[in-house]
């Protein structure tokens, strides 16, 4: 068998993991677009909220208008041609994005060949962000200082422009939306190469939606701060209860209990958006440092302006989250000094509690000393009183000694005898003086 070339070599037919056409299939699901300017792209991320039964529709409808057959339910990424542009669907874990790139406004060679987002479009969710981007060659006059992309239309006060990919490119967005809602962002391609143009385009297009969602947490933390600070101040009070050394040790316990379980509701309610936040506010800066963002000379960097105003947002969040953290565990630490201080109250209940069953138990038995001691003079006088009847007997039938000197000989050996028979039977039933707990 021959083997010298690698294209004739043949292997068995392994069975593979389930899970490798899926973890092969992510590294290409989306692949850069290859732009050659001029071009636009219009992209609009929506929200899911019915596990992405509604989006499916949508995108069912639109690959069916142009002909295409639709994904299945379970896709991540879906791309088909749509009039002379290419229309790119993605689903994401809490939103899904319709991004259309296609000729450039002037550019429309024929009726119909627009965006795909006109008055038949059916939105799959609220939206949560959007983007007219526009990328011309910066060798052409056409069109950079007029109409929708001149530089001019942008809000000066929030104007940013910035190099990219190592000055083949500018681009410029103030990071307002026009009247249609989206954030007008405009290229300069000065030399791109085609394949290199689409990643840019896609990562400024990332860099709008992600910071969009990266803010969401901020509301969620404004509202969320209020009751931290009711809380935090409903531990200082019951923390200064306790250092008074209030009795009411188990009402203080309930109410620590009830605030507790509050921060820990409030946390499991802005788990998920604060870790969100934090993971779309790092693809933001990781997308900007791909890009190569450098300012312009007189202008402000795409980082330097989302720095500025990102970072106090994510500072917000990362706050709240961490007060939350701190107060819950303040609290754990409160609830455990008074579950402590009320343990301590029960030991000294029950060590009370035994004493007075040790001092019960010990006056019990000395009135059953007291009871054993009558019990054996009473027993040592019917003793005595049946030998009396034996010596009188004795002396009536013959006896020398006088029947009195025998009783009173004997009642010394009578009472000796039944104290020791007592101590005996005693002594059997583990009752001794030993095993009664001492005097303390």
């Amino acid at each position: 068998m021959s083997n010298s070339g690698f294209g004739e070599q043949r292997f068995p037919a392994f069975k593979p993991d389930p899970r490798r056409a899926l973890a092969l299939g992510e590294l290409h699901a989306r692949p850069f677009p290859r732009i050659i300017a001029p071009r636009q792209v219009i992209a609009l991320a929506f929200t899911m909220t019915d596990d992405g039964e509604r989006d499916f529709e949508t995108l069912s409808a639109l690959s069916t208008r142009c002909g295409i057959a639709p994904p299945a339910f379970g896709a991540r990424a879906h791309v088909f041609a749509f009039g002379q542009g290419t229309l790119r669907w993605e689903r994401h874990s809490e939103f899904s994005t319709y991004l259309f790139e296609g000729p450039a406004p002037g550019h429309i060679a024929q009726t119909g060949s627009g965006h795909p987002f006109g008055a038949d479009f059916a939105a799959p969710g609220p939206l949560i962000a959007g983007v007219h981007l526009e990328i011309w060659s910066a060798e052409t006059e056409t069109g950079i200082g007029n109409g929708s992309t001149g530089a001019a239309n942008f809000e000066e006060a929030s104007l940013c422009h910035s190099t990219m990919e190592g000055g083949l490119a500018e681009a410029l967005t103030d990071f307002r939306q026009d009247g249609d809602g989206l954030t007008h962002i405009l290229v300069l391609d000065r030399g791109l190469a085609p394949h290199r143009a689409g990643a840019l385009v896609l990562r400024l297009v990332e860099i709008e939606i992600y910071r969009t969602l990266a803010l969401l947490g901020l509301p969620l933390a404004q509202e969320t701060a209020p009751r931290l600070r009711r809380l935090e101040a409903k531990l200082a009070d019951i923390t200064r209860e306790m250092d008074r050394g209030s009795e009411d040790s188990r009402s203080l316990l309930h109410e620590i209990t009830a605030a507790a379980a509050e921060v820990e509701a409030g946390v499991a309610a802005v788990l998920y958006r604060f870790g969100a936040s934090r993971a779309y506010d790092e693809i933001v800066r990781e997308r900007l440092l791909a890009v190569g963002d450098t300012a312009m000379a007189g202008r402000e960097s795409w980082s330097a302006f989302l720095k500025r105003r990102m970072a106090p947002a994510m500072r917000t969040c990362r706050s709240v989250e961490q007060r939350q953290a701190n107060l819950s565990e303040k609290l754990a630490r409160a609830a455990n000094l008074l579950r402590t201080r009320i343990d301590v109250e029960l030991e000294h209940q029950n060590r009370d509690l035994l004493h007075q069953m040790n001092r019960r138990a010990q006056l019990q038995l000395r009135l059953q000393q007291t009871v054993e001691g009558l019990s054996v003079a009473a027993i040592a006088y019917y003793v005595v009183g049946l030998f009396g009847y034996l010596a009188k007997g004795a002396f009536h039938e013959g006896g020398l000694v006088d029947p009195s000197l025998l009783v009173a000989s004997f009642v010394p050996i009578a009472v000796a005898g039944v104290w020791l028979t007592v101590r005996r039977i005693r002594g059997q039933h583990g009752d001794t003086d030993e095993h009664v707990a001492p005097k303390g």
